[in-house]
């Protein structure tokens, strides 16, 4: 079952970032985020009444009036990766962040996973931000023209360091 995050869920979710993940960093970004009030939503896989993964998007800074958020981090616990969750956490977050308004998304992440879902290094060309440039900064527009033009994003501080 994938379902929005709860206050609850926090040590759960810490515990999937941290076995996912080689080092810390993601899960400290979690809390950052969350501390510095830019965490747009969250949302779990859980698996009898278990959190198995996780995926969070938070908002970006944007020279426009439009909303952009930024995928970061997904994880799904170890020992059940490669079985969907990952996949169906990040279909159910961008239908919901199509839902919430959001013009694009984008995300620092694996060039040859993030494209299944249409995210695109091409999508990113005209985005001026700071992993700009890179193969694994990708985009993905939620709406038709959500990135025909150049445009300037910036990230959450919590960001800073990783």
């Amino acid at each position: 079952m994938i379902r929005h995050a709860r206050t609850a869920d926090h040590a759960a979710i810490r515990a999937v970032n941290l076995a996912a993940f080689p080092e810390a960093a993601e899960a400290d970004l979690v809390e950052r985020l969350r501390r510095d009030g830019d965490v747009v939503f969250e949302m779990v896989a859980e698996d009898q009444g278990e959190i198995v993964g996780h995926i969070l998007f938070s908002r970006l800074w944007a020279d426009s009036a439009n909303l952009y958020v930024a995928l970061a981090p997904m994880a799904v616990r170890p020992g059940l990766q490669r079985q969907g969750l990952g996949s169906a956490l990040v279909r159910s977050g961008l239908e919901f962040c199509k839902e919430y308004g959001a013009q694009g998304a984008v995300v620092l992440g694996h060039p040859d996973y993030y494209p299944r879902f249409g995210f695109s290094a091409e999508a990113a060309a005209q985005i001026r931000a700071p992993y700009a440039g890179s193969p694994a900064f990708m985009a993905l527009a939620l709406e038709d023209d959500a990135f025909d033009a150049p445009l300037t994003l910036a990230y959450p501080d919590a960001f800073n360091g990783l």
